[in-house]
């Protein structure tokens, strides 16, 4: 249940498909006889240092792929030289990922009905010095996720004659979560009233995403957070527009993964609109369908400033752990920087649209 968690999409998942394929419409421009020595893929995120302009994007559940999952991926992130983020209905706690990480971390925010709750998260965000906050503002209600409702998808999972007998069949992942205290979503459980289980925990989730997320709601989020502000989930110029007007510091183009508006546009084919229209006001980040070093030239070429992965590795921290977060990230990285020198660019800032053949064009 929790592979189909991530690797699925909602209703007839055409747009998480799309995410992906829309990229390999695209096509590079090959240069040759050019000097292509001493490349670089350094850069920045909003202000950060990064080895590559790309991030670990926000993952419920992290810790449901591997033991403390969560804490893994952070530190292979640090180690890499990239920004984690950590979602708010993360396995580990941010106090967790705070005290096994030496740097900041970047930690993304779900809004509640519970306004309460969320002061104490965003407080809880700034005691463990978070690089950034990160609002996601397109799950105000959740998508039909049909491979979630077939498993019944629960952490942890139920103890199902059905789902015993699958767990039978991964003796490693069992073992690692007996060997962790970290079973249940550490951000909720224990810090808001009357959630002390993940039966509790259940029904309150249920009830609590907030249908009356505004923008005006963004203003109070920022004033409360008072650092970096991120939005996530902006795939609309007149959203985008709306952003760069929130004195927001970035904005994410995202579909949540495919996850939320199944027939919705890839996020490739929504940037470029975006990027001509606030590109100078904000710095434009996008996620989804980013699966290797070639997407993130495309991404980038096509005015991103910084891309996100969430599956890419996922699938390495739940076959190898904190390396297998590390090795995606190192098989991303030397396709980033191969396709660079093979269309002639020695650094990333050189990427513009000029290394693009779109089939728009």
């Amino acid at each position: 249940m929790f592979y189909d968690y991530a690797d699925s999409g909602s209703w007839t998942e055409s747009t998480y498909r799309a995410n992906e394929s829309d990229f390999q419409e695209i096509k590079l421009r090959q240069r040759v006889l050019v000097d292509i020595d001493n490349r670089s893929t350094a850069s920045k995120m909003i202000g950060v240092d990064v080895a590559m302009p790309v991030a670990l994007a926000p993952t419920g559940l992290t810790g449901m792929q591997h033991a403390d999952g969560e804490i893994l991926a952070a530190r292979a992130a640090e180690k890499f030289g990239v920004p984690f983020t950590l979602s708010t209905m993360s396995i580990c706690s941010i106090e967790d990922v705070a005290a096994h990480t030496t740097k900041p971390f970047w930690f993304q925010l779900y809004v509640m009905r519970d306004r309460d709750f969320i002061e104490r998260l965003i407080d809880r965000a700034k005691a463990a010095k978070c690089g950034a906050l990160v609002l996601t503002v397109d799950l105000q209600i959740l998508g039909q996720r049909h491979k979630d409702l077939k498993n019944g998808l629960s952490t942890p999972p139920k103890l199902t004659l059905a789902n015993i007998a699958n767990m039978m069949t991964k003796p490693s992942w069992c073992l690692g979560m007996l060997g962790t205290k970290r079973r249940f979503f550490g951000n909720v459980v224990g810090h808001v009233k009357g959630v002390e289980d993940m039966g509790s925990l259940a029904e309150w989730s249920h009830k609590q995403l907030d249908p009356r997320l505004n923008w005006s709601d963004v203003e109070w989020i920022k004033s409360r957070w008072g650092g970096k502000l991120i939005l996530k989930g902006i795939q609309d110029v007149e959203d985008a527009k709306r952003a760069a007007d929130s004195g927001a510091d970035a904005l994410i183009v995202s579909n949540h993964g495919g996850r939320q508006l199944d027939g919705a546009e890839s996020s490739i084919r929504a940037l470029p609109a975006i990027v001509d229209a606030v590109g100078s006001r904000l710095e434009v980040h996008m996620d989804g369908g980013i699966r290797s070093g070639q997407d993130v030239l495309k991404a980038v070429a096509s005015g991103a400033q910084g891309v996100y992965i969430g599956r890419a590795f996922l699938y390495g921290l739940g076959a190898m752990g904190e390396a297998g977060v590390a090795k995606a990230l190192e098989l991303i990285h030397r396709e980033l920087d191969l396709t660079m020198a093979f269309c002639g660019k020695t650094n990333i800032g050189q990427l513009d649209k000029t290394v693009l053949i779109s089939p728009r064009t």
